[in-house]
């Protein structure tokens, strides 16, 4: 169920996403509010589980993580072993930046960032000399044209 906000909530969670590092002074100053307020309702969303944390963004190319692989497996295995095992072994990995299930032909896709190619075949070498997939097809992406985590309040 949807959480009930109201506009100054909104404008908050805006301020938030876009530099949650800034301070509640200045969170208040932009949406046209004082410290207290804005503090309590920070407080009672983070309670109300609407803000689940609060982290860092770091330039994965700055850092030599040059490759991004986008990675769709089909896997003929659907029981509850396997897919505990194969959610686990995704758990396992850092490189493993987004995973999903998927309805259609394709039953997961992957995002996984590396330093280089090498990098990704042996991730890949050990994915699946842990679990047993059907077919796995790894595309490379030549630009990241658009990347945010931002919800459009």
């Amino acid at each position: 169920m949807a959480a009930r906000l109201d506009e100054l909530d909104r404008k908050i969670l805006v301020e938030l996403q876009r530099d949650a590092g800034q301070s509640l002074d200045e969170i208040a100053r932009r949406v046209g509010s004082s410290k207290t307020p804005v503090w309590n309702r920070v407080k009672k969303m983070r309670e109300g589980g609407v803000i689940r944390q609060q982290t860092v963004l770091l330039d994965a190319e700055a850092l030599g993580f040059e490759a991004c692989f986008f990675v769709l497996i089909r896997t003929s295995e659907h029981e509850a072993e396997w897919q505990a095992a194969f959610l686990q072994a995704l758990r396992d990995r850092p490189e493993v930046q987004e995973a999903h299930r998927l309805a259609g032909d394709i039953d997961y896709i992957l995002k996984v960032r590396v330093r280089n190619a090498r990098a990704y075949d042996a991730f890949y070498q050990a994915l699946i000399s842990e679990v047993k997939v059907h077919n796995v097809t790894a595309l490379l992406s030549m630009e990241e044209i658009k990347s945010t985590v931002a919800l459009p309040l």
